[in-house]
């Protein structure tokens, strides 16, 4: 079911990337985002099925699975911006149902950083802190929803921070980075946690939870290199816009 979706989801992206030159004489779409999107969908697939979902107990196994379908994957498919690619390729009625759908309360609540990561962090301790990872270890459908809710809380949380889409009312890069940080501390915190206290029930604990300690530092790393060259480049288009500006009479 995981592998059909992707595949549809594929197949989606790349009919809309191959829709915009010819839509009123748009430049091609990006190949670069076009890659990311096929390497998140990858990450899902490999995160969500196979030998990382299969290996029951193992931490290190499943922490594997969680990076690639909590961190790796949300922020290969936001940097993929299909918000983007939906709003460029959708006839104009959709379109603006799906801007009205953007502006709506809830998504404009979630779409928040620190409530979207909030979210993220909030699930991940209740995974391994009450014993949900335990209980939904050998049942398929539990293990499912579980899978699902890491994959869109983290998609969420990375999409909020980054704001790469076009989305109403964000927040200031600087809100964005204390909750980036915010959520990254949770994320550590958490991994020292398990290395102490690991789950009942669970195989190579200390390697699952460095795994998920400098895995996660290296994802949050690349999440804070994208963030700041946004800052960087929005500070170099404020300088360039200053020095072409008349001098005033």
């Amino acid at each position: 079911m995981t592998v059909l979706a992707c595949v549809l989801a594929a197949a989606a992206y790349l009919g809309a990337a191959h829709l915009v030159p010819a839509l009123r004489g748009r430049s091609r779409w990006p190949a670069g985002r076009t890659a990311a999107w096929g390497g998140g969908l990858g990450c899902v697939v490999l995160g969500s099925g196979g030998p990382l979902a299969t290996a029951h107990g193992d931490l290190r196994a499943h922490m594997a699975g969680h990076l690639l379908l909590g961190m790796v994957a949300p922020l290969l498919l936001v940097l993929a911006r299909p918000v983007t690619l939906a709003l460029r390729t959708l006839p104009l009625h959709a379109a603006r149902r799906l801007s009205r759908v953007l502006r709506s309360m809830p998504l404009r609540v979630l779409g928040d950083p620190f409530a979207a990561v909030v979210l993220n962090a909030a699930g991940l301790w209740v995974l391994y802190g009450t014993g949900l990872l335990t209980a939904t270890a050998h049942s398929p459908g539990p293990h499912a929803l579980v899978s699902v809710h890491v994959l869109l809380t983290g998609w969420l949380a990375t999409a909020a921070v980054l704001a790469l889409d076009p989305a109403p009312h964000r927040r200031g890069v600087t809100a964005r980075a204390v909750a980036l940080a915010a959520g990254a501390a949770a994320h550590d915190v958490l991994a020292k946690t398990l290395y102490a206290h690991p789950p009942a029930g669970t195989t190579r604990a200390a390697e699952g939870a460095e795994l998920m300690y400098n895995g996660g530092t290296v994802v949050h790393l690349l999440v804070a290199a994208v963030l700041w060259r946004q800052w960087y480049v929005s500070r170099g288009a404020v300088r360039s816009a200053e020095r072409v500006a008349p001098a005033p009479a």
